[in-house]
């Protein structure tokens, strides 16, 4: 009886450390050469909206308002470097808002 009952506890660990496994794989959006996590995507309207109203970055027109934020996230901030850097931050965020959790768009990798 007891060679059950471990058994039984081990197959419940190994249930338990797949869906610990599973929930910590991150989903990437990849565009135009940048492959960025989905989550960093979801803070930029955050960030966007922490800044709408700075005065000082309004004058600033050079770069997209997330890239003079020191929270933006770290695969995000080379986006900043491009040309295109303000489409490239639409395009993302249109992607994340789209199916992309549902692993649809052919754009995002990492779904299981």
């Amino acid at each position: 009886m007891g060679g059950r009952t471990v058994s039984r506890f081990l197959s419940g660990v190994a249930v338990v450390l797949l869906v610990l496994l599973q929930s910590t794989q991150s989903v990437y959006i990849q565009y135009q050469g940048f492959r960025v996590q989905l989550d960093s995507v979801k803070k930029l309207n955050d960030l966007e909206k922490q800044l709408a109203f700075s005065p000082h970055l309004q004058a600033q027109n050079v770069l997209p308002t997330p890239c003079y934020h020191q929270a933006l996230p770290p695969d995000l901030q080379p986006i900043c470097t491009s040309t295109e850097a303000a489409t490239t931050f639409q395009a993302l965020k249109t992607i994340a808002n789209d199916d992309c959790e549902l692993c649809v768009n052919v754009a995002c990798t990492g779904c299981t």
